[in-house]
């Protein structure tokens, strides 16, 4: 455990600080319309790297036999892969079909298997909370969101 805190808070520091670098580069002041491009970066990896640099520091000093314990019980990676093979089928579909059919199907499956809820709450989550989506950022802010080949390709958006 304690090797496995070390490279973990090791890794997180390095990334943190690749996103202090680079965030440095953009302006993380306020401007006249309020952050910069890189205030949130910047404050969001300041906050990794303290807490990455805690956690080495504990797992650094740390001797006890707690620290000896294996990183991942045995039999505790099928709760981990649970979880993620929906989100890394999500993020593959999001390519093919768009972000929010996407949504919808990961939400579903994520909702029944995972969560175990009823059919009408899972429809009415899975199918409700993709379109408000849609209609808050692609209507009314005008961010668009990924659409996918499948969706650009059909014309559907």
């Amino acid at each position: 455990m304690r090797r496995a805190d070390i490279a973990c808070a090791l890794v997180l520091l390095f990334l943190g600080g690749l996103v202090l670098w680079e965030s440095l580069k953009l302006k993380i002041g306020w401007g006249l319309n309020g952050p910069e491009a890189g205030f949130f970066p910047f404050w969001l990896a300041t906050g990794l790297v303290v807490c990455s640099a805690v956690i080495a520091i504990k797992a650094f000093l740390d001797r006890s036999s707690f620290a000896r314990w294996p990183f991942v019980q045995k039999g505790a990676w099928v709760p981990v892969i649970k979880v993620a093979l929906p989100a890394f089928v999500m993020v593959a579909l999001t390519e093919a079909i768009g972000l929010y059919p996407a949504a919808l199907i990961y939400l579903a499956v994520y909702m029944r298997w995972i969560g175990r809820h009823r059919w009408i709450t899972t429809f009415l989550v899975s199918v409700l909370l993709p379109v408000v989506s849609y209609f808050i950022f692609d209507k009314w802010f005008l961010i668009p969101m990924p659409k996918g080949y499948w969706t650009w390709i059909s014309g559907l958006y």
